[in-house]
């Protein structure tokens, strides 16, 4: 594997999980403990988890989210490469945008940075609409700041709870 890190600061970030395929509370449980593992990262706490009515095609099963926060010192694109290996380990099948996955990891936020390129947006393009995000994302820092957006406070006034409910 190529050299993880060439930072030497700890970025503190924040990380959407979600699934609704093969046991989405075992799918999701199981990728906390794989976060927690990852090399360059620590400092792993993370939300409770919530049942959330899926977003995109219709006839999918309800998803399992929760919100993680890690420290890092490893690149956007390096955590980014990460995430989507511990997706692999869970057998995520890219078939149809926003359709049902066995795992689904999300980098929200990176430090204050904003990020924009082929590969990823951060925050997260979609991070203000979704409740399934910012509930649990206030369950573990009600403080944290959105760059270059609004508050999470304004977001969470702005973003109805709806069906979203804590398991």
């Amino acid at each position: 594997m190529a050299e993880l890190s060439h930072k030497t600061n700890w970025i503190r970030c924040y990380i959407g999980l979600g699934s609704n395929l093969e046991h989405p509370v075992t799918q999701v449980s199981r990728a906390l403990l794989e976060l927690e593992r990852l090399d360059c990262c620590r400092g792993l706490i993370h939300s409770s988890l919530y049942r959330s009515d899926p977003v995109g095609p219709v006839g999918q099963p309800d998803y399992i989210n929760a919100v993680a926060s890690l420290e890092t010192t490893l690149t956007p694109l390096q955590l980014l490469d990460a995430l989507q290996a511990i997706e692999q380990l869970h057998q995520r099948v890219r078939i149809q945008h926003w359709g049902p996955r066995t795992l689904d990891l999300d980098l929200l936020l990176y430090g204050d940075e904003q990020i924009n390129n082929e590969r990823l947006t951060v925050p997260h393009a979609f991070i203000q609409a979704r409740n399934f995000v910012l509930y649990p994302l206030a369950e573990i820092d009600p403080d944290v700041y959105i760059p270059n957006q609004i508050s999470l406070a304004d977001c969470l006034k702005n973003c109805d709870k709806g069906s979203l409910e804590l398991i």
